[in-house]
């Protein structure tokens, strides 16, 4: 299918030829329709446990609970692809069906182009990871799933970034499409916009949920671990960000034309270098599931066919993408420029960050690039960022005065003066500077991301401008999230056994016992803690875990059965925080190790992603012609019920 829509839309960009347009778009829903069908087959395969299929025999086992089975579709390498390809044809079938804003030879450009990205996938699967390989004969028994992705986030962590990853894939399509037809312009924004925010929504939802995942699962304590993985699921997200804010001003003001083009270029490009990095073998992590190196020479030729392309095409055309409407520095226009400029800073050392110590292990020599690195240098441009992010939505379009903005930013001043003190007098100066900005910060961007709202009638203010204070607000809500966590955070470590007591922060916390437990394809130790809330506070049990999970058809060198053992950590969530318990190893005394976290206000940091995330949908849900409908149907019923009252 992806060939004929190549062939039908290349013939039909000719002159002459117009009339074979209109076959593109059902050869693209076509498309959509079959990848799907063949991830429902691979997932069906997986639910009965079908042995003669190598990928169920290698990732599943009929005793797995059947939410893991449904998972494990996607839980590994082949299957991770077809979902990618799937998703990808999905997202194909949606622009032929739905998008009517651009002209029909830049919408045939663009499926073309969505086409040719299917086709080198589809040619990945088929000579590189195919999962449907079948085995003759069937293995008696499967391998199992990783211990460590046996858990409810595989079921919508690697959906929701792949959903993301592919939305950037249209916003690239839709790029290369202008460029193919020189029809750079709002219109090509106003088609793009949809699908930038869509993928921008997904990729906050599945960081924010591999976020939690990580910190609960691990049993680390830590919230983000500058990970790689982590990492390439990070860069697409900031290359989307700074997209978003540069498509609605090419789409609403007709400027940043060239800058919009390059940003989904760029965007897509970081998607693709998050999946080389994952994929490729080149890293040994819970997510990296390919070892082959042959198939990271693969996607590594995919990534320099398809972005190399794109960036030769827009070195080609950029002659002629006109500049657009001019506006000055000190504008939201410029604001947003900062912004994206702020953003691409990050994102370039994000990236080096992450690539250098395999580039320089490639070379012969050994690097460790850590936290320290990232948090230290990130950290303040994102401090930065944020500030620019509470002053941007002040300014006005095309130009403001100076004088003006002074005047806005008074209070907002000084409520950020106040939260200063306010944050230096109760933490009696005892923490460092970043995490004391980070607070301050977060209170006064906080405040100052209301201030749209100032001289608004609520009830008719686009649910646009809703979306983008949520999103704004969201943000304040995690940095002072991660600001409190790494500011006020208690650890205990200790060896404890029945009957002893420790105290972390104000929390009592008595050894109970230890008992063995057995869960449906695994069996645990399981310590039993009595938390209460200072000497007099109601009692709470707590149960954390050290899982055993067998592994019968891995065998070490003494060819016994070989096994995994996780630490499934224990949560006691309240309004002010997690206490956060681990059970780690017995020592020779009859004691178990067990490590506590007071983590205040660590909550707020997934909270506020999901603000972000649900301030995106509110902005996608305003920007959808029949919701608008709806809206103003309502306005009009309201406005003339008020008039009879």
């Amino acid at each position: 299918m992806a060939i004929i829509q190549i062939i039908l839309g290349s013939l039909s960009l000719q002159a002459g030829r117009q009339v074979l347009a209109g076959a593109v778009r059902p050869v693209a829903v076509a498309q959509g329709l079959l990848t799907i069908a063949a991830f429902a087959c691979l997932i069906w395969l997986f639910v009965q446990t079908d042995l003669s299929v190598d990928l169920v025999a290698r990732n599943s086992h009929a005793d797995k609970p059947m939410l893991f089975k449904v998972a494990g579709a996607w839980g590994n390498h082949e299957g991770s692809m077809l979902l990618w390809v799937a998703v990808l044809g999905l997202a194909g079938a949606g622009v032929a069906l739905f998008e009517r804003r651009i002209s029909t030879r830049t919408l045939v450009a663009t499926l073309l182009s969505q086409s040719a990205l299917s086709l080198g996938f589809y040619a990945f699967l088929l000579f590189s990871s195919n999962p449907f390989t079948r085995l003759d004969p069937p293995a008696p028994q499967g391998m199992g799933l990783n211990p460590l992705l046996q858990d409810p986030g595989l079921a919508f962590h690697p959906p929701t970034l792949y959903i993301g990853y592919v939305g950037l894939s249209v916003a690239f399509s839709f790029a290369v499409g202008a460029l193919i037809t020189r029809e750079v312009g709002p219109a090509f924004a106003r088609a793009m916009r949809p699908w930038v925010l869509i993928a921008w929504i997904f990729l906050t939802i599945g960081i924010t949920a591999g976020s939690y995942w990580a910190y609960y699962e691990l049993g680390w304590g830590g919230w983000w671990f500058w990970d790689p993985v982590e990492n390439a699921s990070l860069v697409p997200w900031l290359a989307a960000t700074a997209l978003l804010h540069s498509v609605s001003v090419t789409a609403t003001r007709d400027a940043l034309r060239a800058w919009t083009v390059m940003l989904a270029v760029v965007a897509f490009s970081m998607s693709m270098v998050g999946t080389f990095i994952v994929r490729s073998g080149l890293l040994t992590s819970v997510h990296a599931f390919a070892v082959d190196p042959s198939r990271g020479t693969f996607i590594l030729a995919l990534l320099v066919l398809y972005i190399g392309g794109a960036l030769a095409l827009f070195g080609a055309r950029i002659g002629t993408v006109t500049e657009g409407e001019k506006f000055d520095l000190v504008s939201r226009e410029g604001g947003l420029v900062i912004n994206n400029l702020l953003l691409s800073v990050i994102l370039a050392v994000t990236l080096i960050g992450t690539l250098w110590p395999m580039v320089a292990e490639a070379m012969g020599d050994k690097v460790s690039i850590g936290p320290p690195y990232f948090n230290k240098v990130n950290g303040p441009i994102a401090l930065l960022l944020v500030l620019a992010m509470a002053v941007g939505p002040l300014l006005r379009w095309r130009r403001d005065n100076a004088a003006a903005l002074i005047n806005k930013l008074l209070i907002p001043l000084f409520v950020l003066i106040a939260a200063l003190v306010a944050v230096l007098i109760f933490s009696g100066g005892k923490i460092g500077w970043m995490p004391a900005a980070g607070l301050t910060l977060a209170i006064g961007v906080g405040f100052a991301s209301l201030l749209p709202l100032k001289g608004r009638k609520l009830s008719r203010t686009p649910l646009t401008i809703w979306g983008m204070v949520l999103a704004h607000l969201g943000i304040a809500v995690s940095l002072g999230g991660m600001a409190a966590d790494s500011a006020f955070t208690v650890e205990k470590l200790v060896a404890a056994k029945p009957g002893d007591v420790v105290r972390v922060a104000h929390w009592r916390v008595l050894m109970v016992e230890t008992a063995p437990v057995a869960g449906p394809n695994w069996t645990a130790i399981e310590g039993r803690l009595a938390v209460r809330n200072g000497d007099k506070g109601a009692r709470i049990i707590m149960k954390p875990q050290s899982r055993t999970f067998m592994q019968p058809m891995q065998r070490d060198e003494s060819g016994m059965p070989m096994s995994t053992v996780t630490n499934e950590a224990a949560l006691l969530t309240r309004w002010n925080g997690q206490l956060y318990a681990v059970l780690g190893e017995p020592t020779d005394d009859g004691r178990w190790q067990l490590r506590l976290w007071w983590k205040p206000f660590v909550t707020l940091i997934w909270f506020g992603g999901l603000m972000i995330a649900a301030g995106g949908l509110l902005a996608l849900i305003g920007r959808i012609e029949i919701f608008k409908r709806m809206r103003r149907f309502f306005k009009r019923r309201a406005d003339r019920r008020w008039e009879r009252d």
